[in-house]
């Protein structure tokens, strides 16, 4: 949930007049203590994630899927040694999205796979 600025300043100004800790802000707000923190370090919320997306190699990933298009999560996660959220999320920033059909390329009617063009 995102609380207004003006929320976050009235709660920090209450917090600094009245000479309250964190614990005693937080549980008279209904706010955790650590949100209290960061508010304080830095009123604005951020937009945007400041970090790489994964420890995966996207390069790999996609060499990968063409590999072995008819796998599963659970075994590309198997193969990279990371979570399948970790593979999804990843799958999903490179645009890969798996439709059933009934003539894939293996013969196989599990899955086909299609890459869908980036913006």
């Amino acid at each position: 949930m995102t609380y207004s600025i003006d929320f976050r300043i009235k709660v920090l100004k209450i917090k600094a007049e009245e000479d309250f800790t964190y614990e005693e802000t937080a549980k008279r707000f209904g706010i955790g203590k650590t949100t209290l923190v960061r508010w304080h370090r830095r009123l604005e919320p951020l937009l945007s994630r400041n970090k790489p997306a994964t420890s995966i190699d996207m390069e790999l990933l996609k060499q990968d899927v063409e590999k072995y298009p008819d796998s599963y999560q659970y075994e590309r996660a198997e193969r990279f040694k990371v979570s399948q959220m970790c593979i999804y999320y990843a799958l999903k920033r490179l645009g890969v999205t798996y439709k059933k059909n009934s003539k894939s390329p293996e013969g196989d009617p599990r899955k086909t796979v299609y890459f869908l063009p980036t913006n």
